[in-house]
């Protein structure tokens, strides 16, 4: 698992990007290579970006890349691994279990979605392994990495189309 100089590289004592370090936060769960659903760990492993989501209500269109999509009030993420669509994002109404991607706080005003277990999820490995904004420095995720707001935004302006998450424990 090299790293390449554009590569957005995570371990325990935080991240590098570019030639720039930055704090993070990871999984309460830790880091390890056999993800399961619920169990709040960061998957080590190489993960491509496929997709960056924004609040249009929060987040100015003008500071992020041309390739960002607006999360709408009935924009969901599919974490019920019996469900068809598991680990997919969908659209309320819905019933089997979701996450809602327009949250009240500000964990998901910039979302950079990950290839992890996607698209075609396995079952219970996993959902929803996002970059987003942090809750506060070394505050645990449930799986996910977070940064901090102005952090994000200068990462998320950088990532290109080769551009990988690798996570390192």
């Amino acid at each position: 698992m090299s790293a390449r100089f554009g590569d957005l590289v995570v371990t325990p004592a935080g991240a590098s990007f570019r030639g720039r370090h930055f704090p993070c936060a990871t999984g309460r769960g830790g880091f390890v290579t056999a993800k399961r659903e619920g169990d709040g760990a960061t998957p080590i492993g190489v993960h491509g970006f496929v997709g960056l989501l924004y609040r249009p209500d929060r987040v100015a269109r003008a500071d992020l890349p041309d390739w960002a999509l607006p999360i709408g009030p009935r924009d969901l993420w599919s974490d019920d691994p019996r469900d068809e669509d598991y680990n997919l994002m969908v659209r309320a109404p819905y019933a089997p279990r979701h996450e809602k991607l327009r949250r009240p706080d500000p964990l998901y005003d910039i979302v950079l979605l990950t290839n992890y277990n996607w698209p075609y999820a396995e079952r219970g490995r996993g959902s929803a392994i996002f970059v987003h904004l942090w809750r506060g420095p070394r505050y645990p995720t449930a799986g996910c990495v977070a940064f901090r707001r102005d952090d994000l935004l200068w990462i998320a302006n950088r990532i290109g189309y080769r551009t990988r998450l690798i996570v390192r424990g």
